[in-house]
């Protein structure tokens, strides 16, 4: 497990950290992924959002009808038009979760010490006493003394808003629990969690087929999280649901580790998985709370040298209400940076939270300070000597192209790929510059039609550490014989010269193939 990415320079000048911190085109190297709901679904909202650092919307159907998703993604469709920034659409599935139903939508006071009843009858109102559930296996699953936890969309953990039960006697299909804690929940969605007990539900649903095959298709999402994943079987059974979806083919999968299950068959999970998000909220429920911070530093290390992208939560809870995190939160978030995270995901923060353009840019600025004092040398040895020999050729040219750029001090790298798996072996490398990875379309047929590949490989890089990708001309291969690809490589360059990453003078390492060569070299700049 990594144990020093941190650099700090001796001695360090104390006064420097009070320095203000220099705008950037790229706010951050480390991505944001936003939860778009009611607080955050209107165009001008999403459009400051981008402009503040998010790259990629997640759209979360453990709530919310399909049309309303609909309108939010129509809204986040203007926004990149408007703001010329790319996005990548995730669609997080609902999976096997427990919910509480409150179709009066009154709020429900529990009182410490007393009991409530969970039953399965859905047709019961929620009250104090009695609180309906969407699930009939619950009284099978539990035992005496065990806990569940019950608290609103992502848990905050305020003990206000979120109530611990013991289980203290199981009779017919109804659970009789004793409340720990006095709380009241109010509002329309609680979910409710079992601590390490498994729930014997599919991973995928039919409600979320029917949302994949429909909403997912029209909208040719990009990332597929897959909540409540336990098994590496779970994602074989989503990937060939969605070969079946026509462009969903090209979907990539996150499994969502959520439970001591998940937690257990992490490896072969990672294996079968495109990337792994690390869903605290519930992790932090089956797991002690003093064992939390050693799952996410040994998992994110494994996704690292894996070079697949790892994705932390559940980060900032406070600005969901306040203007600033805490100051733990705001540690948090730095430390899961320095520990390898390649992007954050805020979930309750922007989707019902009250400042969510701020918390987007507060966190991208916390981010953007981490990378600072990220020990990269330290990093690229490890990943270098995980990697072993003999390397193959594609891992050798990304980490020749990387240990190449810092060598010469480069302000970026220009990488050429159809498929984006180039860029993303350079970006595994955690150079300390931006990677511009310049996507050239290829033509496609499927007997009846011509397409051009290229628009997802782009939109989902969004979610890679480092990783900033853009759209060339089909016109230009991603392999050249003649030995140059000047056109391509001078609309690169003017990309990175309007977003002030490159300047006169700077140095530019370029990787690309030439007819069956891969090939680094290195461009310095003139006025």
């Amino acid at each position: 497990m990594n144990s020093n990415h941190l650099l700090l320079e001796e001695p360090i000048r104390m006064a420097s950290i009070l320095e203000p911190s220099k705008a950037s085109f790229f706010p951050a190297m480390t991505k944001i992924v936003g939860t778009l709901g009611p607080k955050s679904r209107s165009v001008e909202i999403i459009s400051d959002c981008l402009k503040a650092g998010m790259s990629v919307a997640r759209f979360d159907f453990s709530w919310g009808d399909i049309e309303f998703h609909q309108e939010t993604l129509e809204n986040l469709k203007t926004a990149v038009k408007s703001t010329r920034k790319l996005c990548a659409i995730m669609l997080d599935t609902g999976g096997p979760e427990l919910q509480v139903v409150n179709k009066t939508e009154h709020p429900i006071s529990l009182e410490a010490d007393t009991k409530v009843i969970l039953t399965p009858d859905q047709d019961k109102p929620a009250t104090s006493n009695l609180l309906p559930i969407n699930y009939h296996g619950l009284s099978k699953a539990v035992k005496k003394g065990d806990t569940i936890f019950i608290g609103q969309y992502l848990f905050t953990g305020n003990e206000t808003t979120s109530v611990w039960l013991e289980v203290d006697e199981v009779c017919s299909e109804d659970v009789v629990c004793l409340i720990k804690n006095s709380a009241t929940l109010s509002g329309t969605l609680y979910t409710l969690h079992v601590s390490q007990i498994r729930i014997d539900m599919p991973t995928l649903t039919d409600k979320d087929k029917e949302v994949i095959s429909t909403w997912g298709v029209r909208n040719n999402i990009d990332i597929l999280s897959l909540s409540y994943t336990r098994h590496a079987e779970d994602i074989r059974h989503a990937r060939s649901f969605l070969s079946k979806l026509g462009e969903l083919n090209q979907t990539q999968i996150f499994a969502k580790i959520e439970n001591i299950e998940g937690l257990t068959h992490f490896d072969e999970i990672l294996q079968e998985a495109d990337g792994i998000i690390f869903s605290r909220g519930n992790l932090g429920i089956d797991l002690p709370p003093e064992k939390v911070f050693l799952f996410q530093k040994a998992a994110l290390y494994k996704c690292n040298m894996m070079g697949k992208p790892a994705v932390v939560t559940r980060v900032v809870d406070s600005m969901t209400d306040n203007l600033r995190p805490t100051r733990a939160e705001a540690t948090d978030v730095a430390n899961a940076v320095l520990d390898g995270s390649d992007a954050i995901l805020l979930g309750a923060e922007t989707l019902r939270g009250l400042y969510p353009v701020e918390t987007v840019s507060t966190v991208g600025k916390i981010c953007a300070e981490a990378e600072k004092v990220f020990n990269q040398d330290l990093y690229f040895k490890k990943t270098v000597k995980n990697v072993g020999e003999p390397m193959s050729h594609l891992e050798s040219i990304a980490s020749s192209a990387v240990r190449a750029a810092i060598k010469v001090k480069a302000s970026a790298i220009i990488c050429f790929t159809s498929s984006g798996r180039a860029a993303r072996l350079i970006a595994k490398y955690r150079p300390t510059m931006p990677v511009i990875s310049v996507v050239i379309p290829r033509l496609k047929t499927n007997q009846l039609r011509w397409t051009f590949s290229g628009a997802f490989e782009a939109r989902q890089s969004l979610i890679v550490r480092g990783l900033f990708p853009m759209l060339a001309d089909p016109r230009h291969p991603a392999e050249s014989k003649s030995g140059s690809n000047e056109s391509v490589l001078k609309v690169a360059l003017d990309h990175g010269k309007a977003s002030g990453v490159i300047k006169p003078h700077d140095r530019v390492v370029v990787c690309q193939k030439l007819g069956d060569a891969s090939v680094v070299k290195i461009l310095e700049l003139e006025d």
